[in-house]
């Protein structure tokens, strides 16, 4: 296939040289943002949000409740799971990790018992709610529990058809399964396609719209923040919530999205500074869209540094990977990736103009990093850091010969280096150096070892990349994805590679799940940034290059985070004041 170019003067730094270089174009849209989060203001101004009062004594004191919520419901399993589970949903989990940590290790003592004597048989609902939460505890609790819905002949029972809510939580618990779990492989089709089928009139708005909402993004797979921005209005529109958990979701979430806002109108002004529509205009202009990836990758108040670190990383990374998949020459991609290497601002010299502009931004953020992690004395953290951006330039610098040279890999060659071009080792490496003293060497050590979790990570970024993005890059002139090498080499139908590709995504789901069942290799928080990496190539690529072409679903999701507050006005004011109603 022919690539589109233009002829465009070399921005060699001899300026005297006539030589008209080809370059490939990509033709990215611009930022659908703009300036727009440098002059955006905080919800928090408006009247709305002022008539709650001083909202941080507020959060306070519903979280005092919520705790004695937690407290009052010991030795009462289906009502704390019940809690828990709206805990979790609702967004507001990180604030009790250690009460849901000590309940779930309650229940576990009791999870024989329970599910095959407390609870009813029938309850669907139950078994699969207390089934998930402890396999996202880092339970290995066993599966075939569910066996107990099946009839004397090997099928679900049809009386489950009905039970909505049961089959609802069947289905996000099958999202939980490991490799052997066979009773989960039967039960999600058999969820999924009665949950398609529901009779919406008999059932709850609120529940009808849950169901909706799970078929489209499964808990497992969903960023928690989104999701808690969905299920509010869910959960308010019941019958039964309670108003303590409901002002307290609501007023954290907003709060949360004011220090977000503040974060990615500090990260824009560092990005108008260095200029990049102007000095990198053959790159995607996606600062907003990486800020809401690296988001996803943790969200939490305590790690604003290390957000505000990866997400410069990615941003340059991401003008990185255009350069060598777009705008670099053969022989300018060679100086690069021999500067990279050397990491001096002597080896400037050599590069191009535009080359020397990234470059130096490169140094500069590095030593940024640098002197926030001297202060902390985890100097170490930096050196991991620049020898994963050495690598991935040198992964990449790999993938460019092969496009330059017109080589086509066979699968078995381009799977290893697709995997690193993802950039994901990278960014898992990187997102620990602001995390703190859960960090240690054994842990940036483990990541560059026998890492089965992270490989898993990779396959779901490389394949879901490919399936969404391969025709648009074939179009402007691309190495081969797995998609047409797949195709080539077993003679079969895009329709039949991609499903074998979706396949192998879902076994590397599994892989996930079971990384997490203790004892873990490495402290969960680790394998958090893991899995929440994964969610948001879920989130971004389950329907298209979302990030690439971002002006569809994921500017609704960035609308969603950081731009619309959940409405306050509506709150009783014994929530607002919080003063605690019975949990039902």
């Amino acid at each position: 296939m022919s690539v589109p170019v233009s002829a465009i003067p070399s921005p060699s730094p001899n300026k005297e040289s006539s030589r008209v270089v080809e370059r490939s174009r990509a033709d990215y849209h611009p930022s659908i943002w703009g300036d727009y989060f440098l002059v955006y203001a905080s919800p928090t101004n408006s009247m709305e949000f002022k008539y709650v009062g001083r909202v941080e004594e507020q959060i306070e004191g519903l979280k005092g409740e919520v705790r004695k919520m937690l407290t009052d419901a010991v030795n009462k399993p289906s009502q704390v799971l019940h809690l828990i589970d709206q805990i979790e949903r609702l967004g507001i989990f990180y604030h009790f990790k250690r009460e849901i940590d000590e309940q779930l290790e309650q229940i576990h003592k009791s999870y024989s018992q329970l599910v095959h004597g407390d609870f009813k048989g029938d309850d669907l609902h139950m078994i699969a709610l207390i089934f998930r939460l402890l396999r996202q505890q880092a339970y290995n609790v066993s599966s075939v529990v569910f066996n107990k819905f099946k009839n004397s002949e090997g099928n679900f029972r049809e009386s489950l058809i009905t039970d909505v809510r049961g089959l609802l939580s069947l289905y996000e618990a099958c999202h939980l399964r490991c490799h052997g779990d066979s009773i989960l492989e039967e039960a999600l089709p058999f969820a999924i396609t009665h949950l398609e089928s529901i009779n919406e009139s008999k059932v709850s708005t609120s529940l009808a719209k849950q169901v909706k909402r799970a078929l489209r993004q499964p808990l497992r797979k969903g960023l928690p923040r989104l999701e808690a921005r969905y299920y509010v209005p869910f959960y308010q529109e019941e019958p039964s919530h309670d108003q303590v958990l409901l002002a307290l979701a609501k007023l954290d979430f907003n709060l949360l999205q004011e220090q977000h806002q503040k974060e990615l109108s500090n990260i824009t002004r560092w990005w108008k500074d260095i200029d990049v529509a102007t000095k990198f205009p053959f790159a995607r202009d996606r600062i907003v869209e990486l800020f809401f990836w690296i988001s996803g990758a943790y969200f939490e108040p305590e790690f604003a540094v290390a957000r505000d670190i990866l997400t410069k990383v990615i941003a340059l990374t991401s003008i990185l990977d255009d350069m060598y998949d777009v705008y670099g020459t053969l022989e300018e991609l060679v100086i690069l990736t021999e500067a990279i290497e050397k990491w001096d601002v002597d080896a400037m010299d050599g590069l191009p103009e535009y080359m020397q502009a990234w470059y130096k931004v490169l140094l500069d953020v590095y030593d940024a990093v640098g002197n926030e992690v001297a202060t902390k004395e985890r100097s170490y953290h930096l050196t991991y850091a620049k020898e994963a951006m050495k690598k991935q330039a040198r992964v990449y610098f790999h993938e460019a010969k092969w496009f330059h040279t017109n080589y086509t890999p066979t699968l078995e060659e381009y799977m290893p280096l697709a995997l690193l071009t993802t950039g994901y080792e990278m960014l898992v490496i990187t997102s620990l150096v602001g995390m703190g003293d859960v960090v240690t060497k054994h842990a940036f050590e483990w990541l560059l070892g026998d890492y089965k979790i992270l490989k898993a990570s990779q396959i779901i970024c490389r394949l879901m990349d490919d399936i969404a993005s391969h025709q648009f890059e074939q179009k402007r002139g691309h190495v081969a994805s797995s998609v047409e090498l797949f195709m080539k080499e077993h003679d079969v139908s895009e329709q039949e590679t991609e499903k074998e590709l979706r396949r192998r995504v879902v076994d590397a789901w599994k892989d996930i799940n079971e990384a997490f069942l203790r004892p873990t290799a490495v402290p969960v928080p680790i394998l958090v940034r893991i899995l929440n990496l994964s969610r948001v190539i879920h989130v971004l690529y389950s329907d298209g290059d979302n990030y690439t072409h971002s002006g569809t679903l994921l500017k609704d999701h960035v609308t969603s985070l950081f731009i619309s507050p959940l409405p306050v006005s509506n709150l009783s004011r014994g929530a607002q004041e919080g003063t605690r109603q019975d949990y039902r």
